[in-house]
């Protein structure tokens, strides 16, 4: 993980009033059922700076993933309605045409998926589909084209590209196979790079490989990265700011080092508390009790009180995203009294103590 003064220093960019890149606000997305329009998400509004990395965590079901499709609109073909705004660069993306996102998608925002072997085709080689995005956004020739996916295959790591270039998808690793996906998200220099679960199923070395690949890429060329995970260590390894998603909200938005030494909400804490520890040994590992609401229960007010050991009589009303000063924000009217511990914090340890040792 980066040290605590550049971490805090890039997420200022948004809080001392600079313009974001992308500016979500009051975002809802409603999906069709036989049951009716169920609300997936609601209310969710964050900030994302020029090069700045922002994890988004959660549980699976907690809406990650469609905030990031909703993002260039991709959503599934039973999506019902969009609410509120996303402000890319000062251009809303909610009431953008077709033909306006066609030229967004690709150029200037990019997206990784979750699972390389089911975003490419397996009747292509990979370099066809990588100087593709260049020859849709770029009016160049073939031969440039090809010379500048190279150039690509070389920066995301790719031993022998003159002949990878030319492979198809089934002859390549896993981890090769999500190079090959970062290069073609790459090709045309975005400025946001949205990357959904990127070493999901990879393993640890290839795993640290493609993480270390996305910082340097997110340093050098300062391209913005949302990086969708339930992995808090990858969040905490490679990103500057953590956002905290939970039954369709966003729960919490802090720069890494601040959730990771004192959580303000109680399920962030729970999420840190249930990594595992080198110590003590044969202690038992703590766990958030419960799951996350489906889309066709979702509780009145506060969400996550059925499975807060903090929740009290004031949980049951509506819970807004509260200012908790120092540009942090927490939807939890209980903040400010609770004493949270984090991944960092021991429990018994009093924070003060361990805020003081970092």
């Amino acid at each position: 993980m980066e040290a605590g003064q550049p971490a805090q220093r890039r997420a200022e960019g948004v809080r001392d009033g600079a313009r974001p890149l992308l500016s979500v606000r009051g975002l809802g997305i409603r999906f069709k059922t036989a049951q009716g329009i169920w609300q997936a998400t609601r209310r969710i509004d964050f900030d994302i700076a020029p090069g700045e990395r922002v994890g988004i965590v959660g549980e699976s079901g907690c809406g990650k993933t469609i905030t990031g499709l909703s993002i260039l609109r991709l959503l599934p073909g039973n999506f019902a309605g969009l609410d509120g705004k996303i402000l890319f660069d000062g251009v809303d993306l909610a009431s953008c045409s077709a033909r306006q996102m066609r030229a967004i998608r690709g150029k200037r925002i990019a997206m990784i998926f979750q699972e390389p072997m089911s975003a490419l085709d397996p009747v292509f080689t990979v370099g066809h589909q990588i100087a593709e995005t260049l020859r849709v956004h770029s009016n160049i020739g073939q031969d440039e084209a090809r010379a500048r996916t190279l150039e690509m295959l070389r920066r995301v790591g790719i031993a022998s590209p003159e002949r990878r270039i030319d492979d198809y998808p089934h002859q390549l690793s896993g981890g090769m196979r999500q190079r090959v996906m970062i290069a073609a998200s790459l090709i045309c220099g975005p400025q946001l790079l949205i990357a959904d679960e990127p070493t999901t199923a990879l393993d640890v070395t290839v795993q640290a490989q493609i993480l270390e690949l996305l910082r340097d890429i997110s340093e050098t060329s300062k391209t913005a990265l949302m990086l969708i995970t339930h992995d808090l260590g990858v969040v905490a390894e490679t990103c500057t700011r953590m956002i905290t998603m939970y039954a369709g909200e966003v729960i919490e938005d802090a720069t890494v080092d601040e959730a990771l030494v004192r959580p303000l909400h109680p399920y962030t804490s729970g999420l840190l508390r249930s990594l595992p520890h080198l110590s003590p040994r044969h202690g038992r590992l703590p766990s958030i009790p419960g799951r996350v609401p489906s889309i066709a229960e979702m509780p009145s007010g506060c969400r996550f009180r059925a499975r807060c050991a903090h929740a009290n009589r004031g949980c049951e009303a509506e819970q807004t995203l509260q200012d908790a000063g120092g540009g942090r924000r927490v939807r939890c009217h209980r903040f400010a009294e609770l004493n949270l511990p984090g991944a960092l914090h021991p429990p018994g340890a009093p924070i003060a103590a361990k805020v003081a040792t970092q």
